[in-house]
């Protein structure tokens, strides 16, 4: 027993794996990945950190219910493929969910490390071992049920609209249960937000296309530019013979502020200069013929992830002061820890407790935006405090560009073309926690269309839960 203490404490001791990573001063002019991942003997190390608790509370913390302590101690046994095999048993997109989960929130924060110490680095290993696998073109194509149930299950087709998270996770596993999948996904390249949300320097798109090839392994077929509600209906799907659709078509309408000077030139929604700049490669201009403002002075309204992630990408833009505008303190910032230290280095300007009142403009351009400072009052709805104006303390910002990363909601094309499907007060899916299933015979629902907008990793475990209620449902016969 005290041999054990004594090796505990002795963990206890060996500091945090730092993760490499490029310096600021360099990657503000380039897209390359900022996090530079660990080397096999950093991740070692890193896992030999790790208590092994007999009951480890932080399985506890993942959405997908990911054998943490398992992936880890082969880890440090340096059985490095068992180890991927094992974390691809509930997650088959670890390079992912390594790079953009919140974990210091989810697993990270149940670790029993972690409450006298930095909590074991799980988010780094388990990019490690998502890198390793792609790297070595490790398949994750091992049946989930037996061949003749697989062969059985073939007969029925499954659709599933958007190839977001939740899209993928959920065909990945009907396509393990041997059924024929087939995803409709809008833009003209898979991936939804991480695609077209996610700047390169977070999320290299060459990770993401691996990740997803590796699902058309597995006979996954997906269909680009289809946009469901205005190129086919859901009932038209099952009119084509699909036995049930699962719609995960995410949150990508941007909200604005409905302030005077919004519709000037030069202010961006978060999702179009994302979009313009990720999706469509804008900052390659002109060797990529999508253009985007680029300017010295930008503010950025808002202080979640995409908020930073726009920030920081009119950073490498070439804007040499880029304001981020949050009418909160930065306590109450929803962005990721990890993220706003990011963008501190990389020199971008946070003017909290700040608020845009109206945008201004000369000539039909963006020329500055008037803000008011607040303080925090009573905590609201959401259990922050709520902000209330400085009376007095208006003032004049000049900047060439603003970008409002405020938040998203549904995008009303699809829900309006199947107007039987319930909503919920905020316009999104009513769906089933368990199973994602909706009001609609055979249409089931998860990620982002149900919750609004949440993590990678939640709209992940949504579509696993709703694959296997999918799977139940069209054994059942009764569609």
């Amino acid at each position: 027993m005290a041999d054990k203490t004594k090796q505990k404490k002795k963990k206890q001791k060996i500091p945090r794996t730092e993760m490499p990573m490029q310096d600021p001063k360099k990657r503000i002019s380039n897209f390359n990945e900022v996090p530079l991942g660990y080397s096999a003997q950093q991740a070692v190390t890193e896992a030999s950190r790790c208590l092994m608790c007999k009951k480890p509370k932080c399985i506890e913390g993942c959405p997908v219910e990911i054998d943490i302590k398992s992936f880890i101690e082969l880890i440090r046994e340096k059985d490095f493929e068992k180890a991927v095999e094992k974390i691809r048993e509930k997650n088959s997109l670890p390079a992912i969910c390594g790079r953009v989960c919140p974990q210091e929130d989810q697993c990270e924060k149940k670790c029993i490390l972690g409450i006298k110490d930095d909590p074991v680095a799980i988010g780094r290993l388990e990019r490690y071992l998502g890198d390793l696998a792609l790297k070595k073109n490790m398949k994750d194509d091992k049946l989930l049920v037996s061949s003749q149930e697989a062969q059985q299950n073939a007969k029925h087709k499954a659709a599933i609209i958007g190839s977001g998270p939740a899209g993928l996770a959920c065909a990945g596993e009907l396509a393990k249960l041997g059924y024929k999948v087939t995803i409709f996904e809008a833009l003209h390249k898979p991936g939804g937000v991480l695609v077209y949300g996610i700047p390169e320097f977070r999320l290299p798109k060459d990770i993401l296309q691996k990740e997803i090839d590796s699902l058309k392994t597995l006979d996954v077929e997906i269909k680009l530019d289809m946009v469901i509600g205005k190129i086919l209906t859901i009932d038209e799907l099952f009119e084509m013979g699909y036995a049930s659709v699962f719609v995960a078509s995410g949150a990508g309408l941007p909200y604005f502020m409905d302030i005077p000077g919004e519709n000037l030139n030069g202010v961006y929604s978060a999702n179009e200069y994302l979009t313009r700049s990720n999706l469509m490669k804008a900052y390659e201009f002109p060797a990529c013929d999508t253009p985007i403002k680029k300017v010295e002075k930008v503010a950025v309204v808002g202080g979640g992830n995409v908020a930073m992630d726009s920030a920081r990408t009119a950073k490498r833009l070439g804007a040499k002061h880029v304001y981020l505008v949050y009418r909160r303190s930065e306590k109450e910032m929803p962005a990721r820890d990890e993220e706003i230290e990011h963008a501190k280095e990389e020199g971008i300007e946070f003017m909290l407790l700040t608020n845009p009142i109206e945008i201004k403009g000369k000539d039909g351009w963006v020329e500055k935006i008037r803000v008011i400072k607040m303080e925090l009052g009573e905590p609201d709805a959401s259990g922050r405090r709520r902000p209330v104006p400085v009376k007095g303390s208006e003032h004049d910002l000049d900047v060439d560009v603003v970008v409002m990363a405020i938040g998203q909601g549904p995008n009303p094309l699809l829900l309006s073309a199947t107007p039987e499907l319930k909503l919920n007060k905020w316009g999104t899916i009513e769906a089933d926690t368990e199973t994602g299933k909706t009001n609609k015979k055979g249409v089931f629902a998860g990620g982002d269309i149900v919750t609004g907008a949440a993590t990678v990793i939640l709209a992940m475990g949504a579509g696993k839960k709703a694959a296997h209620a999918m799977d139940a449902y069209m054994k059942s016969g009764v569609w």
